[in-house]
């Protein structure tokens, strides 16, 4: 039904039309206003063709109003949207190769699985032989063979999900848009659903556009992700970039979980810097100069605390007391107390964690390279 692309990979904005013949969507200084309340500003994008793409904020952060703007639900007040290295202007979603699947899914619920898939075929009057192949191939393509004359509501919400998303690439679209799809479903099935979400579209190679509040949802899915925070974009980046090297103090703590330690710079020579975080000296790798006595906040991951109950010696290495042990299933939070009443999360097994009695006295410590510098 659909022909496999390849996806060429890479995270710079199009410089001219030969650069932008990569890219299916472009967005250019894009911004929008619901009467005077400003919902987007200056959104700059480029989604390179074949990759999934994520937009990740928290509620009232735009990337909804972004999705819409590509899909042609919202015309922006200002700025350029490109599809396949076309300016869409004015043009209307059904003047759009892209189609959209939605949290609601929008299934017609008087329709058959076969009715619904059929639908948008009809309606594009294809004969009725090419749209009973396409809808077969359809329902082979996401696992639902022989359910076609089921209803919606016979349906489990997985099956639903997979109707939806059969629906949404019959047409063979160039861009398929994803409005928070999987967030009615439990957790035990959304998961399921990722996974089957990723290899379809690996399998396709169609550019999906994923918008999410999960952060770990689109890191398990995305290529890229588009994080994005009161109207506008903190960072674009692959999703080791955007968790390793976040841009920002926002990107830092609404990726994942981290610690924060507040600092001042004592001394850098790339690519070392040495800080002091309330009497606490930690030596970071730092790829930037950095001045002394530069204000700094420094992003440890809890799963990069090293934990031992000796002596050890190193840079990064303190003793430290544990002031609580957080049972998490097959993993412990250990909440650890530094000199000058710094407080730190650890992640560690659960064998581990066994010994990690509240007061004991333990050793703990992180690499110079696993402590990110965020300087805003």
């Amino acid at each position: 039904m659909i022909e496999s692309k390849g996806a060429e990979i890479g995270s710079s904005h199009p410089e001219g039309k030969s650069a932008e013949s990569k890219y299916d969507v472009v967005l250019k200084k894009v911004s929008h206003y619901f009467g005077s309340l400003q919902v987007l500003k200056d959104v700059s994008l480029a989604i390179i063709r074949g990759e999934f793409f994520g937009i990740l904020g928290p509620s009232g952060s735009g990337k909804t109003t972004v999705l819409r703007i590509i899909g042609g639900f919202t015309i922006p007040s200002s700025g350029q949207v490109y599809l396949q290295n076309e300016l869409m202007g004015q043009r209307p979603p059904y003047r759009r190769n892209v189609t959209t699947v939605f949290q609601n899914l929008a299934l017609f619920p008087h329709m058959t699985v076969y009715g619904n898939l059929a639908y948008g075929l009809t309606r594009h009057k294809f004969s009725k032989n090419v749209i009973q192949e396409k809808v077969f191939q359809a329902l082979d393509m996401v696992r639902l063979k022989g359910l076609g004359n089921r209803y919606p509501k016979k349906l489990s919400g997985g099956q639903q999900q997979r109707v939806a998303l059969a629906r949404a690439l019959i047409l063979e679209p160039a861009v398929v848009l994803f409005d928070e799809p999987l967030g009615a479903l439990d957790l035990k099935l959304r998961r399921e659903m990722q996974i089957e979400l990723k290899q379809i579209q690996r399998r396709l190679g169609i550019t999906f556009i994923y918008v999410t509040h999960d952060q770990q949802e689109s890191l398990n899915m995305c290529d890229r992700i588009a994080v994005m925070n009161d109207r506008v974009i903190e960072q674009i980046g692959t999703t080791v970039q955007i968790y390793e090297q976040p841009g920002s103090r926002f990107v830092a703590d609404f990726i994942g979980d981290t610690n924060f330690l507040e600092g001042r710079v004592l001394n850098s020579t790339p690519p070392r810097a040495t800080v002091d975080c309330n009497g606490v000296t930690c030596v970071v790798e730092a790829g930037a100069d950095l001045q002394p006595g530069e204000m700094v906040a420094l992003s440890i991951r809890p799963e990069r605390i090293l934990i031992a109950p000796g002596k050890k010696a190193g840079p990064n290495v303190y003793k430290a007391r544990v002031a609580d042990n957080i049972y998490a299933g097959a993993s412990r939070r250990c909440i650890l107390e530094l000199p000058g009443n710094i407080r730190i999360k650890a992640d560690v097994d659960a064998r581990m964690a066994s010994s990690l009695t509240v007061d004991r006295r333990v050793t703990v410590g992180w690499s110079p390279g696993d402590a990110y510098i965020i300087t805003r």
